[in-house]
């Protein structure tokens, strides 16, 4: 199993990087989180990864951070979560929050992540309230990035980030406008954050 990769980042979305190490190129599925520290196109990265084996596929989940990475096997260890549902998780709430929200059982937070029903949120805090205390929460970052036809720079990586997560289109422009009209700060996890919660 590939525990850890480090090689040329290619390229890099909301939630994905392609990563050359010796030759080969690896996609690799990331969180929001994750998105928002990597380097520049063509810079030597390193992610923690997780290998998830299927019948059809193989995939990779990559994390920058180890709370990241322990978070995500704890999500894909409770009943109907999957590794994909997980990151979503993960790039729904920035990792000391989505901590915080789990230990304190802070079930409407947890809904409002695309994809994410009470029921769901109740057994996330029902199954891992008390298997987080090992989290430090010190390592983590916000992210995403994405196009949009009518956006530019930071509104359309918000606007990407959103429609990885489950946003219409329609939806993600309108809470980007939104959070705008707010003032929301001129930085990209900011400004996803903010239209995050206006999603709802």
């Amino acid at each position: 199993m590939i525990a850890q990769l480090r090689g040329t980042l290619l390229e890099k979305h909301p939630n994905q990087a392609i990563v050359d190490a010796a030759g080969v190129g690896y996609d690799v599925h990331i969180p929001v989180s994750t998105f928002t520290t990597l380097p520049d196109v063509g810079a030597t990265v390193t992610l923690r990864i997780y290998t998830h084996v299927r019948e059809d596929a193989l995939m990779l989940f990559g994390f920058f951070s180890n709370d990241e990475k322990l978070i995500f096997e704890k999500l894909i260890s409770v009943s109907g979560i999957g590794p994909k549902l997980a990151i979503t998780v993960l790039s729904g709430l920035a990792t000391p929050e989505l901590v915080t929200a789990i230990r304190g059982g802070d079930i409407p937070r947890l809904v409002r992540i695309p994809g994410v029903g009470k029921k769901t949120a109740e057994r996330i805090v029902l199954e891992l309230k008390e298997k987080l205390l090992e989290v430090g929460a010190g390592e983590s970052r916000a992210s995403t990035a994405g196009a949009g036809p009518r956006l530019t720079g930071i509104d359309q990586d918000v606007f990407s980030a959103l429609v990885n997560l489950g946003c219409s289109p329609q939806t993600a422009e309108e809470a980007i406008r939104k959070a705008r009209e707010k003032g929301a700060e001129e930085r990209f996890e900011p400004l996803f954050r903010a239209a995050l919660a206006l999603v709802r």
